[in-house]
């Protein structure tokens, strides 16, 4: 943003402002109050403002397009002195190397650096002094940086996500949580509905969650024609946040148990991560059953084979449905039958169909039989779980001894993977307990 006025007889001077990032400017923090005091700084010093420059970025970056605006403007004055104010010397950079970098680019431009908070001098003592404060702001900046994120990493130990949140979450203040990840709907249920139909086999392949992902309006899209970009269907398969986990590799954070509510199970991420292993099945036609939900169950009265279906384009230009035996050497090979006329017939001969009133018992006491049997198999299930996760912390127990005597760092790496993985197989287990003799329905 520049001001421009008459350029008078007077020394001049330019106004040059810089928070570190957009917020900060939406929220009205610092750039009003920086250039009231220099403007308060250059009527004391009797200088005439001709122009104010601006930035919202980092001071650790000496690129900058306020800071270029300013000193395109500076080389255009060369005819008379100018003068650069800044409100402290840590608004021209955070950092000596960007701030020695900017001093002469200014200089070579043309400017002459004055504040209100510091005076700036060609003598050793003062280069000195500046030098000094330049490295303190610098280091202002990095102890910042190392206790945002010293912040970040303990929030997320205690099983808080602390990044953007993922498609499907959105953040949302908690009583006693603070801002923690929520359901954001539709866009979650689309998620989990993809996710759970991947790990059934529902979905056979990415191509085909993909497909249902675009065909979903309230799904958001990655390019202008409404696609969505294959390696983002990878990631979202591999986003353990979506089972109510977390994990931050990078910050050596272990998988754990997150405060927010998972979409799916981590035993399903875990079906998601082994069918990605697998390979890709060939991916189901996109038209399979869309327009023809008949195609290969109604079979043909001469040949005994599966009809296919297809649409069909008359003179006009119309198109029609229809469904037609795609065998060689039956009598109706290619013979059409309209699609209405089929379904309509299939439907009819679909509601004479009704069971009889034994066959209800019969159903009602199988079913009492199977479920009996489910509630047992559900104990024994739960039984073995606990015994299996018995095993893994007694191995557990055993891989940290040797890790503790083993002089060998190699080793030592390898244990602590097994362990990791274990863990990992421990909270699948814990997760399967938990949800074990509790049926969805009655």
């Amino acid at each position: 943003m520049i001001h421009e006025t008459e350029f008078l007889e007077d020394l001049c001077a330019v106004i040059y402002c810089r928070v570190s990032g957009k917020k900060q400017v939406r929220r009205g923090d610092g750039l009003g109050s920086q250039e009231t005091r220099c403007r308060e700084y250059a009527r004391h010093k009797g200088y005439e403002v001709i122009g104010v420059f601006t930035d919202d970025i980092t001071g650790s970056k000496s690129a900058r397009k306020g800071m270029s605006d300013m000193l395109a403007f500076l080389k255009k004055q060369r005819r008379k002195p100018t003068i650069v104010i800044i409100d402290d010397i840590s608004r021209l950079a955070r950092g000596l190397e960007q701030h020695l970098q900017l001093r002469t680019m200014l200089g070579n431009a043309g400017g002459k650096l004055e504040s209100p908070s510091i005076e700036f001098g060609e003598d050793s003592d003062s280069i000195l002094v500046e030098n000094l404060l330049a490295s303190v702001s610098q280091h202002q900046r990095q102890k910042n940086a190392e206790q945002t994120v010293n912040r970040m990493r303990a929030r997320t130990l205690n099983g808080y996500w602390v990044f953007q949140p993922p498609i499907g979450y959105k953040y949302q203040r908690v009583p006693g949580h603070g801002n923690m990840l929520v359901r954001d709907e539709p866009k979650a249920s689309i998620i989990q509905e993809a996710l759970e139909g991947f790990a059934s086999g529902r979905f056979q392949s990415q191509v085909e969650v993909k497909r249902y992902l675009e065909s979903q309006p309230d799904y958001p899209k990655d390019l202008p024609d409404g696609t969505i970009r294959n390696a983002r269907i990878l990631e979202m398969l591999n986003r353990v946040i979506y089972t109510g986990y977390i994990e931050v590799p990078n910050w050596e954070i272990s998988l754990r148990k997150g405060h927010h509510e998972g979409l799916i199970s981590l035993q399903s991420f875990e079906k998601i991560q082994q069918r990605l292993k697998e390979g890709a099945k060939a991916s189901a036609r996109k038209d399979i059953n869309e327009d023809f939900p008949l195609r290969g169950f109604v079979l043909c009265d001469d040949c005994n084979k599966p009809l296919t279906a297809c649409w069909s384009t008359s003179k006009t230009g119309k198109k029609h449905p229809y469904y037609l035996c795609p065998t060689k050497g039956c009598a109706s090979y290619r013979k059409s039958i309209k699609r209405d006329q089929l379904e309509g017939e299939f439907e009819a001969e679909l509601a004479k169909i009704q069971p009889s009133e034994g066959l209800y018992g019969l159903v009602k006491a199988m079913f009492r039989d199977v479920w009996e049997k489910r509630r047992e198999q559900a104990s024994a299930r739960l039984r073995s779980a606990q015994s299996q996760i018995k095993q893994i912390d007694k191995k557990i127990d055993d891989l940290v001894d040797r890790i503790v005597d083993s002089e060998n760092e190699r080793v030592a790496k390898a244990y602590e993977a097994r362990i990791a993985k274990m863990e990992r197989e421990k909270l699948v287990l814990e997760e399967m307990i938990a949800k074990m003799g509790k049926p969805k329905h009655t």
